[in-house]
């Protein structure tokens, strides 16, 4: 079916668009930066969309990454009311940290007892891998029980090439995941259990009269409002961050896994998030129940329906393309009444360079009724005959 543009551009971002098309033709958005990493990629948070990326698919080994995981089901067992911030979990033997001598650990001591609260920031900013299987055994009763919960949580999010089998992230050959799930992952994170990405940014946390830093460098760097996520290493997987800034109102997020050095992952994880808001901008053109263009319709109490969208549509775009953005439509069939408020008649596509960038359905702004027997004659006649006025 032909697309066709709205009769009355309502959209005010393509009237501003008509006005300086001329300035911003010639915009020119330089190809994302080379980034040595086995794989990487930066989506913008709200929309999705993906910036940048090499090797989003490949399975990869998490190392810590993973307790990104482990936090997301913590977080919805609290949201659940399965367990509570003020629990006191009594630490075992195999959340000892002595089970984990060459490895970041909280430094919890068998038999005593341990706020998940506390537990919390001995996952995230200290990367304890003794507080992650305390929380594992006391969310699930098991670390090996726990791992299937991480795994529920991956399919129902979509991650479609994860799987865990600990809690912690040291290395397992059937424990892998690639860049991609860890961009959904954390951007589920943020979205879901907000609460819990707060610690993110936490820069320090002392237990057992020990201080640990936060392992995730960016947080320090004031060029950039990095406020998440979290580092991992291994000698199978290498040096991995992943990071979290906003800026301008529009939140990055970047996963660089598997690179040479601490410095390395620093490095280009800024090399990605600087090109990301430099060069793209996410913004809203139409909002919902705006009126995109008001429609012949038939049979109807009224000649025209106002047609528009019922969710309002973030786009990620190359930055000074929105003056080149086009809008146009495609119903279903003639507009005949009686319609519902908010039914489906057709799709709005929002186009860039003769590309599609969106596609929404189009829907109804008004209920309209049945007309008057004769204005219903009347319409009827006009499209037996094949006339159209369109």
């Amino acid at each position: 079916m032909q697309r066709a543009k709205p009769s009355l551009l309502s959209f005010a971002f393509l009237v501003i668009g008509t006005l300086l098309h001329t300035a911003n033709a010639a915009v020119v958005t330089p190809p994302a930066p080379s980034v040595a990493a086995e794989g990487f990629l930066l989506t913008d948070f709200e929309t999705g969309h993906v910036i940048a990326s090499k090797n989003a698919d490949m399975q990869l080994a998490p190392a810590s990454l993973t307790k990104i995981m482990t936090i997301y089901v913590i977080g919805k067992e609290l949201q659940a009311g399965n367990i509570s911030l003020d629990d006191e979990v009594t630490i075992s033997e195999n959340a000892w940290a002595k089970k984990f001598p060459d490895s970041s650990k909280m430094f919890i001591e068998v038999g005593t007892q341990v706020s998940v609260r506390d537990l919390l920031r001995g996952i995230v900013v200290q990367s304890g891998n003794d507080a992650c299987v305390a929380m594992a055994e006391h969310v699930a009763g098991s670390e090996s029980a726990f791992a299937s919960m991480m795994n529920a949580h991956s399919a129902s999010l979509g991650m479609t090439s994860s799987h865990w089998v600990n809690a912690h992230g040291l290395h397992d050959p059937d424990h892998y995941t690639t860049p991609r799930d860890m961009a959904i992952l954390s951007r589920a994170l943020i979205a879901e259990t907000p609460e819990m990405y707060k610690i993110y940014s936490e820069k320090e946390f002392t237990y057992n009269g020990i201080k640990q830093y936060n392992r995730n460098s960016l947080l320090w760097d004031k060029s950039l409002n990095v406020d998440g996520i979290k580092t991992g290493h291994t000698s199978d997987a290498g040096y991995s961050l992943i990071t979290s800034a906003e800026q301008g109102g529009m939140r990055l997020i970047s996963v660089v896994m598997g690179t040479d050095s601490e410095r390395a992952r620093k490095v280009e994880n800024k090399k990605l998030l600087k090109y990301g808001f430099r060069f793209y901008e996410t913004l809203t053109p139409y909002q919902a129940g705006h009126s995109f263009v008001a429609h012949r319709i038939y049979m109807g109490d009224r000649e025209t329906v106002d047609l528009g969208i019922n969710q309002s549509t973030p786009i990620t775009i190359p930055r000074g393309q929105a003056a080149n953005l086009e809008a146009n439509f495609e119903l279903d069939d003639k507009l005949e009444a009686p319609l519902a408020k908010g039914q489906v008649v057709g799709k709005l596509y929002l186009q860039l360079d003769g590309e599609d960038v969106a596609s929404y359905p189009l829907v109804t702004l008004q209920e309209v009724k049945e007309g008057s027997f004769f204005n219903r004659m009347k319409d009827y006649i006009m499209l037996q005959l094949g006339f159209d006025d369109e």
